[in-house]
């Protein structure tokens, strides 16, 4: 079963900015989804609609067979989100912040759970307000995993978290979703992503310009081979059929679907012709190298995914 099942989904601003263009996807039980794109490409539009924050202004949006918004109050309980921004009051003490969401839910999890698993424990006596920027998310998935949700939505959870924290969040997360819960994560950090998500779309300008796994994405996007142009342009490098070499400030790019091949054959050109690449890197294609591309892509140049 879909817990998440969005079709066509468009979303317009007061003063006629559609901030969404029509988008598709679902999120199945006990799998990540991860929704990914550049700065405004309609991830945070997107997320209201999920949360039953906003209307759709066309398409539909269902969240565990339910309307968001008009059975939001059948939807909300069984749903776990933690937002950018929190908003707990700030003069309340961790523990009653808790306690207070802990009596708006039918059957929530103890308190004392909660707290432990995001290492709070040693905070239920302090303020919101008193709490680090890390801390504040800790606090945020402690209230979202009250009600002991069947869908998390998570919108840049791991912000303000260290390293270790970070990974604390995944393992959570991990071990959310092999209970079953369906797992909704929005993130700036391309290694989150990679770690968690079973599936992912990346947005662009307000569409859904890739989608599937991270195999699927990344196929079809070239690895790379760079480095400091210090002897002018490569002009006769022997590249494999289908390579592009640019040239772009200070670098040299070559572009190839065959990175051990073209690798070789660059590293022969520059023995043959005694030239030094400083700072020769060669990455193969990967989730970054596909985002960075279809970040770059124009209106007229971008491709929706089917």
């Amino acid at each position: 079963m879909n817990a998440v099942v969005v079709r066509d989904l468009k979303r317009t601003y007061a003063g006629g900015t559609q901030a969404v263009r029509g988008i598709s996807f679902s999120v199945a039980a006990g799998e990540v989804f991860g929704l990914l794109g550049t700065n405004g490409a309609g991830k945070t539009s997107t997320v209201d609609v999920v949360t039953g924050l906003a209307k759709p202004t066309e398409g539909s949006v269902s969240v565990l067979g339910m309307d968001p918004v008009r059975d939001r109050r059948m939807v909300r309980p069984r749903t776990g989100v933690v937002l950018q921004a929190g908003n707990l009051p700030g003069e309340l003490t961790v523990a009653e912040a808790l306690q207070m969401w802990h009596g708006t839910l039918s059957h929530p999890r103890p308190i004392v759970d909660a707290v432990e698993v995001v290492s709070l424990q040693h905070k239920l006596d302090a303020t919101v307000k008193s709490l680090s920027g890390g801390e504040r998310r800790r606090l945020d998935l402690a209230v979202a995993l009250l009600g002991r949700p069947e869908l998390l939505v998570l919108d840049e959870p791991t912000t303000g978290l260290d390293a270790q924290s970070r990974r604390s969040v995944w393992e959570l997360v991990r071990d959310l979703v092999a209970g079953g819960t369906a797992v909704m994560l929005t993130t700036h950090h391309l290694e989150e992503a990679e770690e968690l998500s079973d599936r992912l779309a990346i947005m662009h300008r307000g569409l859904v310009a890739a989608e599937g796994t991270i195999a699927d994405v990344v196929a079809g996007h070239r690895s790379e081979i760079r480095w400091i142009a210090a002897a002018g342009r490569p002009e006769n490098v022997d590249l494999e059929p289908g390579d592009t070499l640019s040239v772009a400030g200070r670098y040299v790019t070559v572009r190839t679907n065959q990175l051990q091949r073209s690798l070789s054959r660059v590293l022969a050109w520059a023995d043959r012709n005694s030239v030094t690449l400083p700072e020769l890197k060669a990455t193969p294609a990967s989730l970054e190298t596909a985002f960075l591309e279809l970040a770059q892509k124009t209106p007229d140049t971008l491709e929706v995914a089917a």
